[in-house]
């Protein structure tokens, strides 16, 4: 059984390139495998490993500045849901491109899971999904939005085109672990919403949390693993990846004529041109034959 860490945190580091060496050497050293992003604004990421492997890292993280506080949700997984571990610089751990966006001088009410259904059913109430949308369509809340964003990045001008839509209504906003609300909530309140309310923890707290006699969540939540969802008790999905566009898909997706393994799926066979599909079927024969030889193929799990 493999532990599985999401974590991130907003803090202040002035030199991140200075600490992705020792974290990324501990990390290889313990057989951690995942993406940690570092920017200075913090650190966002999952990985995955043993428990003495996930508590050393951890403990690291922890020691860094202004990380004393962290918290992370764990889950598991039955086999490997990562191939390699990935540290890597960014400008943003999550990417919105508002440079005025700052969790750390404020953000929405914290909501906690057993609170957030009473929030939600509320009438003056409005519930938004703050992910992208191909995360949207395999599982949300019952009555939420859905801003049908290709990116994060989309969110603000989905809000400016649609806000007229939630005049005199509180907002309540949600994302897979809370990273996208810290900021989706910093702006609103920038913007002069008054009353702006996150899920603490997102749904992964929620759906560890809440008993599914009682939840309002329906379908499966996306998660960026091998896993591709998770359910009820965090238990993993059904899903798949298409690994030609990284849409999930089910397992009797794989059955209909637009299928063909790594190199198109429903959702994206009308979207790529006949060289990219050759392009993708010669990446499948190399796959193919690292199998064969018993190695592992990195280009057939790239962006897990």
């Amino acid at each position: 059984m493999h532990i599985v860490a999401a974590l991130y945190h907003f803090t202040r580091f002035d030199d991140p390139a200075a600490i992705k060496p020792a974290l990324a050497q501990l990390c290889c050293g313990r057989g951690v495998t995942g993406t940690l992003l570092l920017a200075r604004e913090g650190i966002n990421g999952t990985i995955a490993g043993s428990r003495a492997g996930i508590d050393a890292v951890l403990a690291h993280i922890r020691a860094l500045p202004g990380c004393a506080d962290l918290e992370w949700k764990e889950s598991t997984a039955s086999a490997p849901p990562f191939a390699r571990m990935k540290v890597r610089l960014k400008r943003e751990i999550v990417t919105m491109g508002q440079p005025d966006v700052d969790p750390k001088a404020r953000v929405g009410h914290y909501v906690d899971p057993a609170d957030w259904n009473a929030l939600i059913t509320a009438p003056d109430v409005a519930v938004i999904d703050t992910r992208n949308d191909y995360e949207v369509a395999i599982g949300t809340f019952q009555g939420a939005v859905d801003p049908q964003t290709a990116s994060f990045r989309d969110f603000p001008a989905w809000w400016e085109a649609n806000k007229h839509r939630f005049h005199n209504k509180r907002i309540a906003m949600f994302c897979t672990g809370g990273i996208r609300c810290e900021k989706s909530t910093n702006w609103l309140l920038g913007q002069g919403v008054e009353d702006v309310y996150h899920l603490k923890g997102g749904i992964l707290k929620y759906l560890e949390e809440v008993p599914e006699g009682q939840s309002t969540w329906q379908g499966e939540c996306f998660v960026f693993d091998r896993r591709v969802s998770v359910g009820h008790g965090l238990a993993e999905g059904p899903h798949l990846l298409c690994h030609a566009c990284r849409r999930p898909i089910l397992p009797e997706d794989r059955e209909r004529p637009e299928y063909e393994e790594g190199v198109a799926c429903h959702h994206c066979v009308d979207e790529t041109s006949d060289e990219d599909k050759a392009r993708f079927r010669e990446r499948q024969k190399q796959i193919a034959l690292a199998r064969e030889r018993g190695e592992a193929h990195l280009g057939g799990i790239t962006g897990l």
